[in-house]
C-alpha cells in the first residue's frame, strides 16, 4: 500500500514536471534530433568526435586522480588513486592515439548503453502510459529502436565498429529526441486543455 502510494506520487511528480517545463523538453528533443541527423550524415566524423570526447574525459579524470593521490590520508587510498589514475590515463591515451582500437572498445560500451537505455525506456513507456496516453508509444518505439541498434552492432561486430559508432549514436539521438518532442507536445496539449477548462 505504501509502495503504491510512493509510486503514484513519483508518477505525478514526473507528469507535473513535464507539464510545467514542456518547452525545455521540446528544445532538448529538437537539439537531439539535429545532432543525431548530423551524426548520421557524417558517421566517421561523429565516430572520431565521440572517441576524442571520451578520450579527453579519461585523460582529465586521470590527471585529477593523480592530484587526489597527494591528498589521500592512508597508503590504501594512495594506491587506489594511483591505480585508477593510471588506468584512466592509459585509456585516454589509447582512445586519442589509436582511434581504430578505441572505436572497437567504444562500440562495446555503446552496445551495453543501448541495451540498458532501451530496457529503461520500454519500462518507462509502460509505467507512464496512462499519464501520456497519446505519446507513450513514441517512448516505447525509442526503447525498441535502441535494442535493435544494439542487436545490429552485435551482428556487424567487429567489422562495422569503425564507422557504425557515429551512425548508431546518430540514429539513437534521433529516435530519443523524437520521443521527447512527442511527450513535450502531449504535455503542452494537456496544459492547453486545463487552461481552457479554467476559463
Amino acid at each position: 500500500m505504501v509502495t503504491s502510494k510512493i509510486a503514484l506520487s513519483g508518477e505525478r511528480a514526473v507528469t507535473e514536471t513535464i507539464r510545467l517545463h514542456w518547452l525545455l523538453f521540446l528544445a532538448q528533443g529538437i537539439a537531439m534530433m539535429v545532432l543525431g541527423a548530423l551524426a548520421v550524415i557524417w558517421p566517421q566524423i561523429s565516430t572520431l568526435a565521440i572517441e576524442f570526447y571520451v578520450g579527453w574525459m579519461f585523460l582529465i579524470s586521470g590527471v585529477i586522480g593523480l592530484f587526489t593521490m597527494f591528498v589521500a590520508s592512508d597508503a590504501a587510498a594512495i594506491v587506489w588513486s594511483l591505480l585508477t589514475a593510471a588506468l584512466s590515463l592509459f585509456v585516454g591515451v589509447l582512445l586519442l592515439w589509436h582511434p581504430v582500437e578505441g572505436a572497437v572498445s567504444l562500440t562495446l560500451v555503446l552496445i551495453s548503453f543501448f541495451m540498458t537505455e532501451g530496457i529503461f525506456q520500454i519500462a518507462a513507456a509502460i509505467r507512464y502510459r496512462e499519464a501520456f496516453p497519446d505519446s507513450w508509444g513514441w517512448l516505447l518505439m525509442s526503447g525498441l529502436a535502441d535494442l535493435a541498434l544494439a542487436a545490429m552492432l552485435i551482428w556487424g561486430w567487429p567489422s562495422a565498429a569503425t564507422s557504425a559508432l557515429g551512425l548508431i549514436a546518430g540514429v539513437s539521438l534521433i529516435t530519443s529526441g523524437l520521443a521527447i518532442v512527442m511527450v513535450a507536445a502531449a504535455a503542452r496539449n494537456m496544459v492547453r486543455m486545463v487552461e481552457q477548462a479554467t476559463r
